[in-house]
């Protein structure tokens, strides 16, 4: 005798293969912060360390995201404006934040502050909304704000206000990651959405460069880790076909198999991957105050997202500011 099990129980190769990738892209994102660091502290700037990144990233993706949209070029005039934002915020906002907080910051310290977004998405919600949150929902803002508290060490060392305030810079991008990466009711396909998205970025930093608004500091000094020296190139084609190639297209694809949810949960891997790499290649480990408020801060989250409102639940104007549906259940069918 046979019984039909749900798809929401029944583990699926759909999802198991979105699993696989979501794992991938957190590891691949990772390293990137750590390896910047190791950049910024062998005399690059921030802004030059992010624009090779997304630059070499860009020219490896770009014959392959223009085969997978052949015979729909339209698809990128139609969606302009989607790759437009994913290019700014979701590439190039999110990284050169990030990448400045870490110059200022630990790793995983600027990590943790970029992925409070879900709270700070539900606190918008309820002032700008008026979608006043759950219970559940609440506590997981205070548990995760409490965990800020000892991550920041608020009361011992000094904290670095413009690190923090970079920091929740990258938290912006972060969300439009999130929330742009798994809306496939474009069409486009994951490879030409990350692509164009880092042609963007690309375009966009060595424009302001060009006029002066970005410094662009490189040099070919060896670039020192706890394990080790190396030559500069070796970091900077890993922050490029691994960190933002590789962690790009497989993050897309991840949220497109398993939902927005359920990928930016896998996520916050990234940012236990973030501290061993850190740990190990920076020596940088963090205290047990600081340990305690990293799981507060994750366990913040992970509430603060089992306590979001169905996004079945929502009007037709509140689909923006809430995670996508996944692709069989669109309220809009766009």
């Amino acid at each position: 005798m046979s019984t039909d099990t749900p798809d929401i129980v029944r583990p699926t190769r759909r999802t198991a293969t979105g699993l696989a990738l979501a794992l991938t892209s957190a590891v691949a994102f990772g390293l990137s912060g750590t390896l910047a660091r190791g950049l910024m502290d062998a005399g690059w700037s921030a802004g030059a360390a992010v624009a090779m990144r997304v630059t070499m990233a860009a020219l490896v993706l770009a014959v392959p995201g223009a085969l997978a949209v052949r015979g729909r070029t339209r698809l990128l005039r139609t969606h302009a404006r989607t790759i437009v934002l994913y290019g700014l915020l979701a590439v190039a906002g999110a990284q050169l934040f990030y990448f400045m907080a870490v110059a200022r910051l630990d790793v995983a310290v600027a990590l943790l502050i970029e992925y409070t977004a879900p709270v700070a998405v539900v606190c918008w919600m309820w002032w700008a909304g008026g979608q006043r949150p759950g219970r559940l929902t609440v506590v997981g803002a205070v548990v995760a704000a409490g965990g800020l508290v000892l991550l920041l060490d608020v009361g011992g060392a000094a904290i670095d206000v413009v690190g923090v305030l970079l920091a929740l810079g990258a938290m912006v991008g972060a969300a439009a990651y999130f929330v742009i990466s798994a809306d496939d009711t474009s069409g486009l396909p994951p490879l030409t959405l990350a692509a164009a998205g880092l042609m963007v970025a690309s375009v966009v930093f060595w424009a302001t460069a060009l006029v002066g608004w970005l410094p662009l500091t490189m040099t070919t000094a060896p670039v020192t880790f706890t394990i080790g020296t190396v030559p500069w190139w070796v970091p900077v084609v890993l922050l490029g076909l691994v960190t933002a190639a590789l962690a790009y297209v497989t993050g897309i694809a991840a949220a497109r198999r398993l939902g927005s949810r359920l990928a930016s949960f896998v996520a916050l891997s990234e940012v236990a991957a973030a501290l061993v790499f850190a740990w190990v290649l920076l020596d940088q480990q963090p205290g047990p105050g600081q340990f305690v408020g990293a799981l507060l801060v994750l366990g913040g989250v992970v509430v603060v997202k089992l306590g979001e409102r169905r996004v079945g639940s929502v009007g037709p104007d509140e689909n923006l500011l809430v995670e996508p549906l996944p692709m069989h259940q669109s309220p809009h069918g766009r």
